[in-house]
């Protein structure tokens, strides 16, 4: 019988050390990113584009115009798909699928002034927020500014 409890003694001590070494050497948990919903002035100070969560990720449309659109209101006359350049800028999903990764929101883009898709990242900077969008190896990194 003290066999048998020396045998318990160490079984329960192994388990012990093995509980805390996963409790010490646990990864942390990754920190969501700051929140990027709302409304955000672009760079060029034409639009404003609002974030919002669509799921169980956030998009991004065009909520609003800052210089005046055409008559008729501002198309998508840029898209190489022909039969999508008459329809609105306004309102228009141009970020959709962004999801947490790191201190960012990654996902995809669509830019309407030259009508290219593109891979996106959207991260807060200070009270800003910064636009990152990347064809191949080629990337451009936008600041916005809260509205």
């Amino acid at each position: 019988m003290n066999a048998n409890r020396m045998s318990f003694a160490r079984l329960t001590s192994t388990l012990a050390l093995g509980a805390a070494a996963t409790l010490t050497f646990a990864a942390p948990a990754s920190a969501a990113p700051a929140s990027i919903a709302g409304n955000w002035k672009t760079d060029d100070g034409k639009s404003v584009i609002q974030f919002y969560k669509c799921g169980s990720s956030m998009c991004g449309k065009i909520s609003k115009f800052l210089v005046k659109e055409p008559a008729g209101g501002a198309r998508d006359t840029e898209n190489p798909d022909k039969s999508k350049r008459n329809r609105k800028l306004l309102g228009l999903q141009i970020f959709s699928n962004l999801k947490a990764d790191g201190n960012a929101f990654k996902g995809n883009g669509y830019s309407p002034e030259d009508g290219r898709d593109f891979k996106a990242q959207v991260y807060r900077s200070g009270s800003g927020l910064k636009v990152k969008g990347c064809v191949l190896v080629f990337c451009r990194t936008a600041s916005f500014t809260r509205y």
